[in-house]
């Protein structure tokens, strides 16, 4: 089977590096997107997201006419579903992303196509996607009805890669494919040859749902443990980066370092997913996405602490007054991504709740999400030192981490990552 041509729909933090490294191993690529400002950002051969290298190789990619960004689908060998999945108000998931994504590549499918979702799905996602494929094209045949013989392949391969490492990682880590029927894992895993150097390890396609959803939580739960654990050193007088450092030694354990929460758009989304399903036996994995998001509340408190301490001190001032700066806002260090950010609900809080003098630092953004309001600064590391009455790090990126102790002398620190007070 001859992929020549390959369509990935949503050109986001995996779609766009997915298309790149297609057209890097000369595919004609068309990375279909609704964002009109990241499509022509696209074709002009830059980037609208931040992961290192990625612009070198897009650029080589439009430039020598093997990828190019539309807003409208067309024919293609192969399709890559690679658009959000977030979860509703109740947790559940919402997949009317994949839902527009399906029914506006539907009457561009031929037979022999074959259509991968990579987006990170509940179980039984891939199956639905195919519903929705087989009823917008009843001229097609597909896996539910035809088995072997369908005309159009359908699986799924959930993305595991690193912000930061993506372009590494989509190539040298393993793939789990997972397809409604062989002949569709078969399709998908030549299609995925055609770059990755890890393995393609072959299961059914809820399996192949269920793995990532496993993957996520796993460490969601890890994570807990750790968040947990300081919550519970504060109130003990413990210094919970020494204690991890001294019960890190013992040789079966490793637990984590704690922060504001969780952020990002799977570990922070997923395991919801697996509760939403079977709610009656997911109680761990419940509970610890409950730790996680209660976390940045309780930063708030401390933050809410750290102002009442000042302004103790400090009779001349006010709430209104007092300066507040805010170290990082992305979920992880060093990258440029806010979604489902414990810092960006932080910082929202503060917004509304400190509407006076408030300092957010980002090296990896240019402007401020509306959400913080208009009275909110967006500024340089120097200049929030120089400012702010309280400092509260919530993201440890590297700009963050060499500074004297003269520059923090006399102001409230709050350091979520233990990057000044491990």
């Amino acid at each position: 089977m001859l992929f020549d041509k390959v369509a990935v729909v949503g050109l986001g933090y995996i779609g766009l590096p997915t298309a790149a490294v297609f057209a890097a191993r000369k595919k004609k690529v068309i990375g279909i997107d609704v964002n009109v400002s990241a499509v022509n950002t696209i074709n002009s051969g830059n980037v609208h997201i931040v992961e290192p290298e990625l612009d070198i190789v897009v650029r080589a990619a439009v430039e020598q006419g093997y990828l190019r960004a539309s807003t409208v689908p067309e024919t293609a060998d192969a399709f890559l579903i690679a658009v959000p999945t977030p979860f509703k108000e109740d947790y559940h998931p919402d997949l009317s992303y994949i839902e527009a994504a399906s029914k506006a590549i539907a009457p561009y499918l031929r037979p022999g196509n074959l259509v991968i979702l990579e987006s990170t799905s509940p179980v039984g996602a891939t199956e639905q996607m195919a519903m929705w494929l087989a009823q917008a094209r009843p001229d097609l045949t597909f896996p539910s009805s035809h088995g072997q013989n369908s005309d159009i392949r359908i699986a799924h391969c959930p993305e595991r890669v690193l912000p930061g490492h993506v372009l590494r990682e989509l190539i040298s880590n393993d793939r789990i494919i997972g397809g409604l029927t062989p002949s569709c894992s078969e399709a998908a895993v030549q299609l995925y040859k055609t770059f990755t150097e890890g393995q393609c390890i072959v299961t059914d396609a809820r399996t192949a749902e269920m793995c990532k959803l496993t993957e996520n939580s796993f460490r969601d739960v890890n994570i807990a443990f750790a968040n947990e654990l300081s919550l519970i050193c504060d109130s003990l007088g413990i210094n919970v980066w020494e204690l991890i450092r001294l019960a890190n030694h013992h040789p079966r354990v490793n637990i984590l370092q704690p922060g504001p929460g969780v952020g990002g758009h799977c570990i922070a989304v997923d395991p919801w997913f697996i509760v939403s399903s079977v709610p009656e036996h997911a109680k761990l994995i419940r509970t610890a996405r409950e730790v996680n998001d209660h976390k940045p509340e309780w930063v708030l408190q401390k933050i809410d602490a750290a102002v009442g301490a000042f302004l103790q001190k400090n009779p001349d001032k006010t709430a209104a007054t007092t300066s507040i700066a805010c170290l990082g806002l992305a979920f992880k260090p060093d990258i440029d991504d806010l979604r489902e950010s414990p810092a960006m609900h932080i910082a929202t809080s503060l917004a509304t709740n400190y509407p006076g003098k408030l300092y957010f630092v980002e090296p990896y953004i240019e402007k401020l999400p509306a959400s913080l309001g208009a009275a909110a600064k967006l500024c340089d590391f120097d200049m929030a030192l120089d400012q702010a009455d309280i400092i509260v790090l919530l993201v440890d990126h590297t700009a963050f981490k060499n500074v004297s102790e003269s520059r923090l002398k006399g102001r409230q620190i709050i350091d979520t990552r233990g990057v000044w007070t491990s």
